[in-house]
């Protein structure tokens, strides 16, 4: 029998519609889910846009405050992608009002943050889902199958890559991302949170780690007027730059393999370069998310000069069947968060978290905020 939810979507720039968009596409592609999403709410405190939104996609009600979708009994299950220094205080008011809740991360701007809506999600018995979508790639499934199963041998070594321009321009506007208060850190919340999500997807737990971040682009001018993902400003008052533009990052895992994570969002000439090379005793995976849907894979008895063949997935891989009948089809970024979007569902109808949940956002933000101190310190950081 199936049933209807009622959802909800709080912050509606880019993040907030492409949730809209995979609520509204669930059912198309898991029809066998018992869960069927309703929009019933969004709400965004810029004038005009909670409207436009609910215009667009259906929702009931529209609001300027977040404090009417916590009250609103209709709303049992609530997307948060507003910016970063919210996600606490909003992730615990919906938990607290019993509301299921798909936030993206990093969930606050510190671990304790983190920790707390954790806590909550627990306490209240509710379900919670995280926006690491790179690990509900297929490819990123096969890869970690491939790697469990033994046949790149003992994992040595992960080099995990993301680079990014969309800072990269001298005219971007001096948005909340860039301030401590608001954004708190900057590519390590942003891009270097995925690559530890990645990490541990991969390989298991981190146990210490040494960082060295730097800000390249230390003065922005001020946006004069309402702003919605990385747009650009000029002639408005400079203001500094607070967070890092740039972290690299060593990695010592509890296996006993050692990583290199590094992230930059004013890459020039680099745009979505995400990735990792995962080698082995035997062998070695490689994936590039602007190809989605292949694998580079090494594997045999040849050890030295060993070649490397590419793997296309296919139905078999991850979640890649709901989308694509065959292999080498493409899927893209908005398909990832349809994955994420029944992830959460599937939570709530089972009442079993699926997909990246609080504790791994906890996990993530440890992990980021030792990598501040190290880069601080100059020293290693173990990882309790």
């Amino acid at each position: 029998m199936v049933r209807t939810l009622g959802v909800a979507v709080v912050g509606f720039g880019w993040m907030g519609r492409v949730h809209t968009q995979a609520y509204a596409r669930v059912p198309h592609h898991f029809p066998g889910l018992s869960l069927r999403p309703e929009l019933v709410a969004v709400a965004d405190e810029v004038p005009g846009r909670a409207e436009e939104a609910a215009a667009q996609y259906g929702f009931a009600a529209a609001h300027r405050g977040w404090r009417e979708v916590a009250a609103d009994p209709r709303v049992q299950a609530v997307s948060i992608a507003a910016p970063n220094f919210l996600h606490r205080e909003i992730g615990l008011a919906m938990t607290e009002a019993g509301k299921h809740i798909w936030i993206e991360k990093p969930v606050g701007l510190t671990a304790e943050d983190a920790r707390a809506v954790s806590d909550a999600v627990t306490k209240a018995g509710v379900q919670g889902t995280v926006g690491f979508n790179y690990r509900g790639a297929p490819a990123v499934a096969a890869a970690r199958e491939l790697i469990a199963s033994g046949e790149i041998g003992t994992v040595t070594h992960v080099r995990i890559r993301l680079f990014s321009d969309y800072a990269a321009h001298p005219e971007g506007a001096l948005t909340w991302r860039y301030e401590r208060e608001r954004g708190g850190s900057g590519v390590l919340g942003d891009l270097a949170s995925h690559g530890v999500d990645l990490a541990r997807f991969l390989l298991g737990e981190i146990e210490a780690l040494t960082a060295d971040t730097a800000i390249f682009l230390p003065r922005r001018a001020r946006p004069t007027g309402a702003t919605a993902g990385h747009t650009r400003a000029t002639g408005g008052e400079l203001g500094p730059v607070e967070n890092e533009d740039y972290v690299n990052c060593l990695l010592r895992f509890a296996s006993g393999a050692r990583g290199v994570l590094e992230a930059c969002r004013v890459s020039v000439g680099e745009q979505n370069n995400y990735g990792f090379e995962v080698h082995g005793t035997k062998g070695a995976v490689f994936w590039d998310f602007r190809r989605m849907g292949e694998l580079g894979v090494s594997r045999g008895t040849s050890y030295q000069d060993q070649p490397v063949s590419t793997v296309y997935v296919g139905p078999g891989d991850g979640e890649y069947a709901a989308f694509q009948p065959g292999s080498a089809n493409s899927m893209g970024y908005d398909d990832l968060k349809v994955i994420e979007a029944h992830h959460f569902l599937r939570s709530i109808a089972e009442n079993t978290p699926y997909g990246a949940t609080l504790a791994d956002a906890v996990h993530s933000a440890a992990a980021l905020d030792a990598m501040s101190r190290s880069a601080e310190q100059g020293a290693w950081v173990p990882l309790a």
